[in-house]
Formats: structure tokens, sequence, C-alpha cells
């Protein structure tokens, strides 16, 4: 049984980097608890799973449209350490804030908002992307031109 569910979390790897959290959640219906540690553990000690390339990966691959919040919330429910998610979204470690919340509203919105209908509209937008209320406000209380 545990050959089989080496293949399955090989398999699982091989497709994108899981959290050993992910892997034994989807190795669950597969085996029990003590087979599915032993084949994790056997699966870190050769270097196929880690938790810190997994974050890496998850960061790299949704930093340019997500905030710093919403990606520490994501990386918790996919089981990342504390201390690992601080090292991942250190300052420094990432994009300006601003510049990335530029990019995405540019992309959702053609226009500065004109009222405040829209105003709220558009922050409650990058405020559900993870961006912080100063980084929305600085970027929706800029002049129409200065945006552009």
């Amino acid at each position: 049984m545990s050959n089989e569910l080496r293949q399955k979390a090989i398999r699982l790897l091989a497709r994108r980097e899981h959290t050993r959290a992910e892997l034994a959640r989807k190795l669950a219906d597969h085996g029990n608890p003590e087979e599915i540690a032993a084949v994790i553990a056997e699966l870190q000690a050769s270097h196929l799973q880690s938790d810190t390339r997994a974050a890496e990966s998850y960061v790299r691959s949704h930093a340019e449209r997500l905030g710093a919040s919403r990606l520490r919330q994501n990386l918790k429910t996919r089981g990342v350490t504390g201390e690992l998610i601080d090292a991942q979204l250190a300052p420094g470690a990432l994009p300006d804030e601003l510049e990335r919340a530029r990019v995405v509203w540019r992309r959702k919105f053609p226009a500065a908002p004109t009222d405040a209908r829209e105003w709220a509209r558009q922050a409650r937008f990058l405020q559900g992307r993870g961006f912080a209320s100063d980084v929305i406000r600085r970027l929706l209380k800029q002049p129409a031109g200065a945006i552009d």
C-alpha cells in the first residue's frame, strides 16, 4: 500500500509543489495517517517535497495579482508555518505593493473613480485581492492624471 501511496504523492508533486499539509490532506483517502506520515517524511528526506519550495512557488506565481495579506492568508490555508510565511513576504522579497496594486487596478478599471460609489467599488475590489487599506487609499486618491 505504501508504494501506491508514494506513487500517488509523486504524481501530485509532479503537477505542482505541495506543502506537507496539502499532501497529507490529499492522501488521506488512500492510506492511514502513519503510512502517510512515513511517505511524506521519505519524500522530504529525498528532497522531493519541501514546504519552502512550495511557498516560494506559490508566492512567485500569485504575487503579481494579490496583496500581501491575501498571500499570507492563502499560505496559512496551505499549511505553511508562520516563520516561512514571514520569510517569503519579508520587505524587499516582493515588488512594491503599490505598484502591484496599480497593475491589478489598471487591468480591471479603465479610469479613476469619479464619485464615492465608484471609489468604494474599486476599493472593495482591491481589498478583496488582499491589498492594504493605506495602499488602496494612496492609489485611488491620486489625481486622475497622475495614475496614467
